[in-house]
């Protein structure tokens, strides 16, 4: 196989990977407590982290910007993850994984980062396509008032766009290491998860090989595998491909639901599928340009470096983040030269 579609295979498998992952954390919720799933989840990320951490011995320990930075992202991403996670227990695979890919249209809203002045007008016409798109979702088999569900979805985008936003800020001008980043991330996340869970956590004893197999896959696949092999296919490609690539989770997200899970569109949800996946492309390819315009600019340009945009629409100039959440947000605007870094878990 030729590199490039080697490393096109990778990223897809990525996307497939992260569009899967509401499946498993739906399976996995079902035979086990919400918070111990969370703090399973973290703990086996954690665990895989130190090792890798370990066995780099070459890179020395972790820095001060790392801890100090590395807290409160950590505490700021634990909170996307719960309401996430409560959120895919209580409405469709489908559904989670498409609502929750407004993050790439709410992110440039709150993070002005590597683009001054307003944004476009044809940005926020894109956003209200994809609003109209997540009330058709919400709708069912008709309209109605929205499922629980899919509203803590809709408030885990919100979320989660806050996170990156708040990235972009902490992280800017500092020479942070992502895998470090990553370790502190998922260590304060496996710390806030413990008590709440302990309670629980005999639940473990009981869930059985297929119960494990899903903790597994959400801590090592959707996690530590999907990070690294994020970095290493981007580091091949050009930021675009991988942005499209990438942005394709929530497409298998909704594949995954209605495949395996057996999730069904009526003809209302099958236009809100379709209007958020194309307004979702339309305000990134939106953004992308307007912050590559910007970036052109001499007098709106950043001085110093560009900020990179990272599959989950995470902003970092020195930085990748947390893959401790796999998220549905392709990157909304790299630089030419830029490097797409991935986020979650």
């Amino acid at each position: 196989m030729p590199a490039a579609r080697r490393t096109d295979a990778v990223l897809l498998l990525v996307a497939l990977v992260w569009g899967s992952s509401y499946l498993s954390a739906q399976t996995a919720t079902a035979v086990l407590p919400v918070l111990v799933v969370l703090f399973a989840r973290y703990a086996l990320s954690a665990l895989a982290c130190l090792g890798l951490v370990a066995a780099d011995r070459k890179s020395g320990g972790w820095t001060r910007d790392e801890i100090r930075v590395g807290i409160p992202l950590g505490v700021t991403q634990a909170a996307v993850l719960v309401v996430e996670t409560y959120g895919v227990a209580h409405t469709s695979a489908a559904n989670a994984g498409l609502i929750i890919s407004l993050t790439i249209v709410l992110t440039p809203l709150l993070d002005r980062t590597g683009h001054r002045g307003g944004l476009p007008p044809a940005f926020y016409a894109a956003a209200g396509v994809c609003l109209l798109a997540v009330g058709l979702l919400m709708s069912g088999n008709g309209f109605h008032a929205p499922r629980l569900g899919d509203l803590l979805m809709l408030a885990a985008a919100l979320i989660r766009a806050a996170h990156v936003a708040l990235v972009g800020r902490l992280t800017a001008h500092r020479a942070i290491r992502p895998m470090r980043l990553t370790t502190v991330q998922t260590l304060v996340g496996t710390a806030l998860f413990l008590v709440p869970a302990s309670g629980d956590l005999p639940a473990l004893a009981h869930i059985g090989t297929a119960g494990w197999a899903q903790l597994l896959y959400l801590a090592l696949f959707c996690s530590v595998f999907a990070f690294l092999a994020q970095t290493w296919a981007v580091q091949r490609t050009s930021a675009s491909r991988a942005s499209l690539l990438l942005g394709t989770e929530p497409i298998w997200a909704a594949a995954v639901g209605i495949g395996l899970a057996g999730d069904h569109f009526t003809p209302l949800t099958g236009l809100g599928a379709a209007l958020l996946v194309a307004g979702t492309y339309w305000g990134q390819a939106i953004e992308r340009a307007h912050r590559a315009t910007d970036f052109t600019n001499p007098e709106h340009s950043d001085t110093t470096h560009p900020n990179t945009t990272d599959a989950n629409g995470t902003y970092s100039k020195t930085t990748e983040e947390d893959p401790a959440c796999p998220t549905t947000t392709p990157p909304t605007a790299t630089p030419p030269t830029a490097t797409t870094t991935p986020t979650s878990v």
